[in-house]
């Protein structure tokens, strides 16, 4: 099976940028839990993988020690493009360097890909949701 590491390279960033954004530095030693979201459970899966801590007692490559630095460093500055920029360009190199690995994570089914929602509220005591099922009461005339 011949793997487009460039594209799966691109394709993991998001999930595993969203999984070291909701957990930090702690994102590689963090038990999934059922409550976790299934992308940053996705993300922490990648991360495992390609650090070589999905397999206790085996030792660690170059690249997989490097990768978990900038995982590291962008724990502590989660909104440094370089940095995500970095993530991108040594998971392309450990994917290259490891074709087992871009193999089996290119089988994986995938959630839905990682989004970013901005959501704006303008006013004294303005509301503001991502969805709203029900009632949203500011206090005023709630009779």
């Amino acid at each position: 099976m011949s793997v487009d590491v460039v594209q799966l390279a691109q394709d993991l960033a998001p999930y595993a940028t969203t999984a070291i954004t909701a957990y930090g530095t702690a994102v590689l030693a963090r038990v999934e839990s059922d409550a976790a979201d299934a992308t940053v459970s996705f993300g922490q899966r990648i991360l495992r993988r390609l650090t070589g801590r999905d397999t206790p007692g085996t030792e660690t490559t170059a690249e997989q020690e490097a990768l978990a630095g900038t995982v590291c460093d962008l724990a502590d500055a989660p909104d440094d493009a370089d940095l995500a920029a970095v993530l991108r360009v040594q998971v392309r190199r450990l994917l290259t360097a490891h074709p087992g690995i871009a193999a089996d994570i290119a089988g994986w089914a995938r959630p839905a890909a990682p989004t970013t929602v901005t959501i704006t509220t303008s006013g004294e005591r303005s509301p503001a949701v991502q969805n709203n099922y029900g009632t949203i009461s500011t206090g005023d005339s709630t009779i």
